[in-house]
């Protein structure tokens, strides 16, 4: 998997984030640096668990749908009437 790529805006918006929580929660002030670097860590660290977490997401709703869809397509069809 190929190292996610946030557009500027976005990546700002977090390093903001993550700055106010470490103001917040911690009582600590930290730069844009080290809350860029702490980004840059959890985005490594983190993406592929959620990136996996995403899949599997979407592979139980595309196996919920095509159940449906088989449903659906079984209803379609005809009885055979028998003579």
């Amino acid at each position: 998997m190929k190292p996610l790529k946030l557009p500027k805006e976005q990546r700002e918006a977090l390093i903001r984030e993550i700055q106010d929580y470490f103001e917040k929660e911690r009582g600590e002030e930290i730069g844009h640096l080290a809350a860029d670097g702490m980004l840059d860590f959890f985005m490594k660290t983190a993406s592929p668990y959620i990136y996996n977490q995403a899949l599997e997401d979407c592979r139980g709703l595309a196996v919920r749908h095509m159940v449906s869809l088989e449903e659906d397509i079984y209803a379609l069809e005809q009885k055979s009437s028998s003579r």
